[in-house]
């Protein structure tokens, strides 16, 4: 079976999925195992004709080292899950032993500036593979892709922000590895319709917008506000944010506060525990008192819904990875209704 394996701290659940979705509109074929649900095809499971295996290779306990890909992409190794490696040098430990693992004569695509020798992709225009020409239209980001023997003008891509084009980016590069002609891959880039959770627009109107989003570090939570500011300038953004585990949110407090300062008004709701137990002087509150924005409270979760009615906001965001998406359907009643 051929591989190819999608890692890193924040991007492999997007990014695997545009692979897998690339060679699946295309025609190519490909089994793949996502971390999130497709939304062209309502599973996180794709079954194809190929030889060929998609999947998103986790690195929070090791288990991608399991894996010897054909093909490698790196999207990212910020610092995260430390409860696990200790600290961000054993994370990078971990990421190198992985890129190790390529099979002979693979390929690895790696985001420009990570610390780790293979194919580079950004969209600054200075590596390997480029995203050029970046703009928005109709809602929608275009860029033009460059690999220094393929060039792709117009390519239009439905899931917003810099760093989705830049997940796009590896991806149209590992596919065209894979031999796909340039034509088929902006198709099947015009058609990929997300993930759940990932950007995911649930409301729409006159009045309102509603976006969703599965962002729990302050890295996914920065690049989620600039493409939400790059979408909707001018509008006021109102954020609920539900802190996920008690050594993230003492680990990143500063940045997550640094990050939520940027809204226009901030809703914390109490951490989503998961596997761990509570730590001393760790919650919701103390990560209130860092955010420099006036407009912000915590919220207890059954509140929320009634409390985001109270504020009538024009553009709502709700991130986390906790139990945050039970506020989805009651939101998006009150938001469509009001």
């Amino acid at each position: 079976m051929y591989c190819v394996a999608v890692a890193g701290t924040h991007g492999k659940t997007t990014t695997s999925s545009m692979v897998a979705h690339i060679l699946t509109d295309t025609g190519f074929g490909c089994t793949a195992f996502l971390g999130g649900i497709a939304s062209n095809y309502g599973t996180n499971v794709l079954y194809g004709k190929n030889n060929v295996m998609v999947v998103e290779a986790d690195e929070y306990d090791r288990s991608f080292l399991t894996l010897h890909p054909d093909v490698t992409i790196i999207t990212s190794m910020d610092a995260d899950h430390l409860d696990i490696y200790g600290d961000e040098s054993h994370l990078h430990e971990s990421f190198n032993l992985f890129a190790d693992q390529l099979k002979e004569n693979g390929r690895l695509f790696i985001k420009d500036g990570l610390p780790i020798a293979g194919i580079t992709y950004s969209a600054t225009g200075e590596s390997a593979i480029n995203a050029k020409n970046i703009r928005v239209e109709d809602g929608c980001f275009v860029f033009d892709f460059e690999d220094g023997y393929t060039s792709i003008k117009d390519l239009k891509l439905a899931m917003p922000g810099k760093h989705n084009v830049e997940n796009a980016t590896a991806a149209i590069g590992a596919a065209l590895s894979l031999g796909i002609r340039p034509k088929s891959v902006k198709k099947a880039i015009a058609s990929f319709k997300g993930v759940k959770r990932r950007f995911e627009t649930i409301v729409k109107t006159d009045k309102h917008i509603y976006i969703d989003d599965y962002a729990h570090h302050p890295e996914e939570l920065r690049a989620c506000f600039d493409a939400v500011r790059q979408l909707y300038p001018g509008k006021k953004l109102t954020v609920i944010f539900q802190p996920h585990l008690f050594t993230r949110t003492r680990d990143f407090a500063d940045d997550f506060a640094k990050v939520l300062s940027t809204a226009d008004d901030i809703v914390l709701l109490d951490i989503y525990p998961a596997r761990e137990l509570p730590i001393e002087g760790v919650t919701s509150q103390m990560l209130l008192d860092k955010i420099t924005n006036d407009n912000k409270q915590v919220c207890a979760k059954d509140l929320a819904v009634e409390l985001i009615k109270s504020k009538n906001p024009e553009l709502v965001l709700t991130v986390g990875a906790g139990d945050i998406d039970t506020l989805i359907e009651p939101l998006k009643n009150t938001l469509t209704h009001a």
